[in-house]
């Protein structure tokens, strides 16, 4: 058992009675909101008896399950042979390039060719960060100048996967902080170009949440979604962190769903959202 309900059992398994004013801090602290946090302490007093540990994590899944969006399908390329385009978005700092090539790498083993495109024009870095995954894990990387507008980096990746019938192109914008206005709105100019070439492009945008930064992810959700209209997130840093609630809250909130997580450094600690292993084994 890892991550939130490993904690909370090593707190109450040893008291004779359960300390209410500690769960509901606990509850609080995994992010799951003071709403759901006192739906569940209701429902545990509601039993009339002496609550052992098994209840406690019994009615919180049950309560988490109960928030949580079902199983999305796979995805799948489009059947019109077009590219399926997924942009990232999200703060610096989240994870967000390594996000891209995870998910890029999570495609292509499910026998999908793919193309990554470094729209992260403003940081040198960033472009050779995921150029490095693109070697790395062999999934082109189509990069512009330095400085060049992220815009007609998305446009000319957009283009190649085109002609190379590729099956997805992921574009990894530029880290940029929920409250910089001009920056939000080159989401928008990114959106408006790429839909030059496929007015239904981009198919699906994804915003990277940091799992450990709890109520600030939210306010990022908000903002992002303003600009760039969010179909789900990408929780990364996962592992070990006793987190993950957070994704409940955007969900509850602002009706993104969770679609894919992030357990660690490695390429293949990603894995898409399913709700009973998200309850179980990773809360």
């Amino acid at each position: 058992m890892a991550g939130f309900f490993k904690s909370l059992i090593n707190k109450i398994s040893n008291r004779a009675d359960i300390d209410w004013d500690d769960l509901e801090a606990s509850l609080i602290a995994a992010d799951l909101g003071v709403h759901l946090t006192t739906y569940i302490i209701d429902d545990l007093r509601d039993l009339g008896r002496k609550v052992t540990v098994d209840d406690v994590v019994e009615i919180t899944r049950r309560h988490l399950s109960d928030k949580l969006p079902p199983d999305f399908p796979e995805l799948t390329p489009r059947p019109d042979g077009k590219p399926f385009v997924i942009l990232v978005v999200g703060v610096n700092g989240t994870g967000k390039t390594t996000s891209s090539a995870k998910l890029g790498l999570w495609l292509k083993n499910r026998g999908h060719s793919v193309c990554l495109a470094a729209a992260d024009t403003f940081r040198a870095a960033a472009v050779e960060q995921l150029q490095r995954w693109g070697n790395r894990l062999d999934i082109p990387v189509v990069a512009g100048a330095p400085n060049a507008d992220p815009s007609s980096v998305c446009f000319n990746a957009h283009k190649q996967a085109i002609a190379d019938k590729t099956d997805f192109l992921i574009c990894d914008t530029a880290g940029r902080l929920h409250t910089r206005h001009n920056l939000m709105e080159e989401l928008t100019k990114i959106r408006r170009t790429m839909a030059k070439q496929d007015e239904t492009a981009p198919h699906l945008t994804l915003l990277v949440v940091d799992a450990t930064t709890g109520t600030n992810a939210m306010q990022q959700a908000k903002e992002f979604h303003k600009a760039s209209p969010l179909d789900g997130l990408i929780v990364t840093k996962m592992d070990g962190s006793g987190k993950g609630g957070i994704a409940i809250t955007i969900y509850e909130n602002l009706d993104i769903p969770p679609r894919f997580l992030g357990m660690g450094e490695e390429p293949d600690q990603f894995a898409i959202f399913r709700r009973d292993t998200f309850v179980k084994e990773v809360l």
